[in-house]
Order: structure tokens, then sequence, then C-alpha cells
């Protein structure tokens, strides 16, 4: 039986494509001497694009170059975060393994959060919007040191269904690798690339840059589908049969393989099916009954099913399990994944034709089977996979009472990976699902086990419930976090609305609000954040302090501080501090006294104000806490050169960038690199002045550093009797 199914579908002949090819290999051939190079490969599904890549890798393998291959995994809005970036890491890590926790450099904790095998994250800091970036920093970090001394090829597939982080960390990739070999491929489906698809934005930019090539892989012209036909018969085919393959496929490389297998099947030139569907599954429903259980069980398990997971969803014995999977990769539908004990189909276009062949019961059932497998078993999946496929079984499987703490559960994971973007689409689900889930499921939901944002205002955290308001609180954070701040102020009306009614009465909460809106509001440049901060400090007037209080403090403190460093702020500061002590919120309470000291300095109160400032800046090294350790060396030197003690803030900046530096604080380089330029002007040090301005245009991620450099080199070139130029940077 099984001979029936086994077929010659893959031509041994690679086809085509020379000219794809060698740009692939002379790409190589500049990565090993030195010039790292991105290569972006396009091509309708079906096209040929896995089997370029096959054929690169292989000549690449053949030179002596490491190959790391990651897929992006189609998970819907769920996601996984990193996927692609996970999996090539992990293939580092098993041929260059001693290499690879070298060039970790000690940043093991933080890179975790891409590959969970180098240690634990641990505590995460303060969410800011300098983490993420913080982790993108490093994973480049990481890769040039690993392509120090040897040739990497860094292969990303399927980016068409890549979730926002990934898109977000291989666009920092591909902008800012300058140094190793390595050569960075990734490929996409064009066709799926329809006008509002998050990729194609995404496009768009690498376009523009000159770092980047881009290759469209065409269809096959009937020469090579004749030359592709010859390679799958290994016999010259009939004219008739190639024509009429040809005018089917249209030259998609893919079609060819399937109407090759429909031909062999029985159907003559002339009788070949229509519908590509129908095609597609003609070796399906050549398997064995139970082979075709098993693909259709395969289909519904993700991209990459385990076997043992697969196992407990078949609830075959092993032996019908092995010889149904044996048909199964014996017809050239599923492959054993490389590194691994897990199935994958050799084509998306099949999986996906098999999952739309189920019928709604039947996939609801095969997820509902997933889910309570892996929750009997959760050994059964890797651990940074297994939060985020349980919530997506359980979604599919249309089980609201088991959905709905699934879907936080992998909210939360997201989170402490720094993959904002994916925890905000999960919080958003969580949303979907709280009215249809049992009032006693969402009653037993904690704050203290799935909301971050929204700081504790005494309440106990063992029987104080989960609200709708904690899940609006967690989104709006996510989404300022992921940089869609026009989606967070949206959040945050809808629940200052919700707030504002009869059944709500929380001042504290809507004071919080209230607070987060005032900073979007200075981000997005509609607005200092005043009047936002005014509501939310007339909220909290007369109420005991809390966490939130001293938020709303520092607040204001950080307003007046900015605007007018006054006894209004100072008060605000020293209140904000107070209450933060009060409640025993360390983080909250450092930022206000960062604040509080720079007021001070403005003051008058010189002294007291810097040594305010050099404790906090002493305590969150300490504690972990770079980012906010990154900001006060830039107060510190800001204050510093207020002063005109230019010497002493050059020092202090050049330890900030140290620090942010081996952090990967990008932002905070930006921002000490820009203080540090201003005091080598004033000590007349125009050379460094200089090297310091042109490094923060081409790096600095925030637009206020970027223009203080260009202030920067229109004032060296005002002082060197250069007017046209000095106006040509301020115009910059």
């Amino acid at each position: 039986m099984l001979g029936s199914v086994e077929t010659r579908s893959v031509s041994p002949v690679f086809v085509g494509r020379a000219g794809e090819l060698t740009a692939l290999t002379e790409a190589l051939s500049r990565a090993t001497a030195g010039e790292p190079q991105a290569l972006l490969i396009g091509g309708e599904a079906g096209v040929g694009k896995t089997r370029l890549i096959e054929e690169f890798t292989g000549t690449a393998r053949d030179r002596g170059a490491v190959v790391a291959l990651g897929g992006c995994v189609e998970l819907g809005a769920d996601g996984l975060p990193f996927a692609p970036f996970s999996t090539a890491l992990r293939a580092l890590r098993r041929r260059l393994p001693d290499e690879l926790t070298a060039a970790a450099d000690g940043q093991h904790g933080e890179l975790a959060r891409l590959l969970p095998e180098l240690g634990d994250p641990g505590g995460h800091d303060p969410a800011d919007e300098d983490s993420t970036a913080r982790l993108f920093e490093l994973a480049v970090r990481l890769l040039e040191r690993l392509a120090a001394d040897r040739t990497i090829v860094l292969v990303l597939e399927d980016l068409h269904w890549a979730d926002t982080s990934t898109r977000h960390l291989l666009t920092y990739l591909l902008r800012t690798l300058r140094r190793g070999r390595i050569v960075v491929v990734a490929s996409y489906r064009a066709d799926d690339i329809h006008r509002r698809h998050p990729l194609r934005p995404l496009l768009a930019e690498l376009d523009r840059l000159r770092t980047i090539r881009r290759i469209e892989l065409p269809r096959f012209t009937r020469t090579e589908v004749h030359r592709q036909l010859t390679g799958i018969l290994a016999a010259e085919p009939d004219p008739g049969l190639v024509e009429e393959v040809f005018e089917r496929s249209d030259g998609n490389a893919f079609f060819v393989e399937e109407l090759v297998v429909s031909h062999e099947a029985g159907c003559a030139p002339g009788q070949l099916s229509d519908s590509l569907r129908d095609l597609l599954l003609v070796r399906v429903e050549a398997l064995p009954e139970d082979a075709q259980r098993v693909v259709r069980i395969a289909a519904e398990g993700g991209s990459t099913v385990e076997y043992g997971l697969l196992a407990a969803v078949a609830r075959l014995t092993e032996d019908e399990l092995i010889e149904a999977l044996r048909a199964a990769v014996g017809a050239n539908i599923l492959l054993a994944v490389p590194d691994g004990d897990g199935y994958r189909f050799r084509h998306s276009l099949v999986r996906e034709a098999v999952s739309d062949d189920l019928l709604p019961g039947e996939r609801s059932r095969l997820n509902r089977r997933y889910a309570e497998a892996l929750q009997a078993d959760p050994a059964l999946v890797r651990a940074d996979e297994r939060a985020t496929r349980l919530a997506t079984y359980w979604y599919h499987a249309h089980d609201p009472a088991e959905a709905l703490p699934a879907v936080l559960r992998a909210s939360v994971a997201t989170r402490k990976r720094h993959a904002y973007a994916e925890q905000l689409r999960l919080l958003e689900r969580a949303m979907e699902l709280w009215d249809e889930a049992p009032a006693e499921v969402r009653a037993a939901l904690r704050p203290i086990d799935y909301a971050d944002a929204y700081p504790p205002c005494g309440c106990d955290p063992d029987t104080t419930p989960l609200r709708y308001l904690d899940l609006l609180a967690e989104a709006a954070v996510a989404a300022r976090l992921s940089g869609e701040r026009e989606r967070a102020l949206k959040i945050g009306r809808t629940a200052l609305r919700i707030l504002g009614g009869e059944e709500e009465n929380d001042p504290l909460r809507a004071a919080w609000f209230w607070t987060e809106r005032a900073r979007l509001q200075s981000n997005l440049g509609r607005g200092d954040g005043r009047e936002e901060i005014a509501r939310a400090q007339e909220l909290v007037k007369g109420l005991p302090p809390s966490a939130v209080h001293a938020v709303v403090l520092v607040g204001a403190a950080g307003w007046g501080m900015l605007r007018d460093p006054g006894p209004e702020a100072l008060t605000a500061a020293e209140r904000a501090v107070e209450y933060a002590r009060l409640v025993k919120a360390e983080p909250i309470e450092l930022n206000a006294r960062l604040t509080l000291g720079t007021i001070m300095v403005a003051a008058g109160d010189v002294e007291t104000g810097l040594a305010e400032m050099h404790e906090v800046r002493e305590r969150t090294t300490v504690l972990g806490q770079f980012t906010e350790a990154a900001r006060a060396h830039i107060n510190i030197s800001s204050a510093l050169e207020f002063l005109g003690r230019s010497h002493e803030a050059v020092e202090t900046a050049e330890a900030g960038l140290r620090l942010a530096r081996a952090y990967g604080l990008v932002d905070s380089i930006g921002w000490v690199e820009a203080n540090r330029a201003e005091s080598l002007f004033s000590l007349g040090r125009w050379d460094e002045v200089r090297e310091a301005a042109e490094r923060l245009l081409r790096s600095a991620s925030s637009t206020k550093p970027r223009g203080s450099a260009s202030l920067r080199l229109a004032q060296l070139a005002a002082a060197r009797g250069e007017p046209d130029a000095a106006v040509h940077h301020l115009a910059a």
C-alpha cells in the first residue's frame, strides 16, 4: 500500500534561477571578506523560494559557513514573538555553544528573552520605551561577535507571517548591522502582501536602504517547466503533458509538482483538476485512512507539530502512528524537522488546503484535543512556546472559560520577553473573551498574576479580582511600549469613559489613566500634558498615600523640572518621594528623587541636589535598573554643564555612555552623547564635538538628540566662519 502513495514529485535537478543564485553566492563572498550582506527574496507561494534557499545554503555550508535557519510561525493574532530568531539562535547554539556563550558577554538574562536556553530573564525592569531597543541592540551585538571569526548565514523564512516584534527586530538588524562576516536572507510570499498587510511598510522602508538587495522570483518559462518535468519523471515527458502542465501551472514550480502527482494518479492530459484546492488534496486523498487522519491533525497543530503532541492528539498506537507518518512523509506531504522531534508540511499551501477542508466542528474538536494534551503534559512543547500555543488552541476550541485565563497567561509571557505588540494583541483577545467567559472564571482571576502596569493601591492581592479596567491599563501600556501611541490613546479614552460612568467611581484609577494620557499627548506633540496632569492631581487630592498618587506627583514634578523648576515643582517632587517611601514603591521613589535632585540644582541647592542624583545613580545600578541609571547620568551631566563644570560633565557623560553601551540602552546613548557634545563644545574640543555630533546623526533613535547634533554642527560652522554650512545644519 505504501508503494502506491510514494512518488518522486520533487525534481532532483535545480532548475533555472542562475542569476538569483549568483547574487546570493556573490553576497556570501563579500560577507566572507568582512562586509555584512542582506537580501530579501520575494515571490508568490510555490514559485521556488525555499528551493533556491536550500541550494544557496548547501553552497554556503560547502564553503565552511555556519547556516542558521528560522521560520515565521502562522498563528494569526496570537503570534509567537521572535519565533524565527529564536529558532535560528537555537541552531547557532547547537553548532557554536561555547562561542555563543562568550558572545553573549554577560547579557545572558536579557538575551534569554530571545533564546530561553541562555538562562532566566528574572525580574524585569519597570517597563520603558528603551527595553525593546535594548534587547535588539544586544541581539545585533551577539550576531556581530559570532560573525567576527566565521561566516554566518542567517535565514528567516515566511516573513509574511512574521509577528510585529520579529519585523521590528529584523528592521533594527538590517539598519544597524555594520560589522561581521554575516549574510541575512529573508523570504516572503509576494502575493500575500496586499495593501494593508503589515509587511508592506517594512518592505518599503527596507527598499530605501542601499545595503539591502531585493530578489523577486519569476515563474518558470516553458523550457524550465520541461526541465523540471524531466527531473521529476527521470525521463523525457510527453509533449502534450508539458504543454498542459505549463498552461495549468502558469510556471509555478510547486503547482508543476502537484500536477505531476495528479497525472501519476491516473488523470490523463485534459482531465487534470481545475480547482487548486482539489489539486493540492490529490496526494492527501491517496493516503491510507490513518495517514489522512494524521495529516488533518497536523494541519491544525501549527507550523511544526512535535511527535509527542501529535501522538497524544491522534490517539493511535505507536506502530499505527509511525506507519501513518511514514506514508505522509513518503508522499512528500510531511517532513521530519531537522534537529528536532517533530513534523511540518513540506509546503504551507498543502497545509492551508487541508486545514480549509476541515469541517468547523472538526476544527474546534482538534483544537480542544491539542489544548487538553498540552495542558495535561506541558513538556510536550518548548517552554517559550507553551503559553501562546495553549492560548491559541483554547481560543480556536471556542471555550471562553479556558481561553480567557490561557490568553492572559500568554500575555504575561510575551510581556516578559519585551514583545509588547504581541502582548497588546493577546490583551485585545482577552477583552473580546471577557464577557463570554463565565462570571466565576473572571472572579477567580487576580491582578497580581496578570496585571503589571497599574500599581497596587493597598488592596489585598489574594482577594481582589481582576477587572476589565486592569486589562485596559495593561493594553494601554503595551500599546505605548510597542510604538502604537494612537492605539494607547484610544484605549485610555475608553477607560476614562468607563470611569466617568455611574457604575465606576475610582479616582485613583482615573488619575493613573490621565497621567498616561499626559505622557502620550506630550510624546505625540499634541501639548505639554499640563492639563492632563492637573486633572490627575485634582482626582488624588485628599486621598491617602498610594503608588498611583506618587506616580501623579512624579508626573507633576517632571513637568515642572522641564518647564518651570520652581517651588511648586519642588514640593511635588518632595511629596512624590515621601508617598513612594510610605507605600514601599522603590522604583517610583528613585524616579522621584532623581527629579527632585535636578530641581534642587536649578533652585540653587547645588551640592544637595547633586548628592541626591549620585545616590540614585548608585542605587539604580545596584538594583539593575539600568535605564534609570542612565537617566541619572543624563541629568547629572546636564546639571554639571548648567553649573559651568564642563570637565566633570564630560566625565559623567562618558561614564553614562559606557553603561548605556554595555546594556544596549539605545535611546539613552543618544541623550548622553548629546550632553557630552555640548560640554565638549564648551571646552573648545571641536574635533571631538564634530565626531560626536556626526555619530549622533547616524545612530540616535530620538529626534531631540539628533536636533542637538545638528545644532552643535551649526555652532561649529559658525565659530569657524562658515555661515552657509551653519545654515545647512540648522535646516537639516
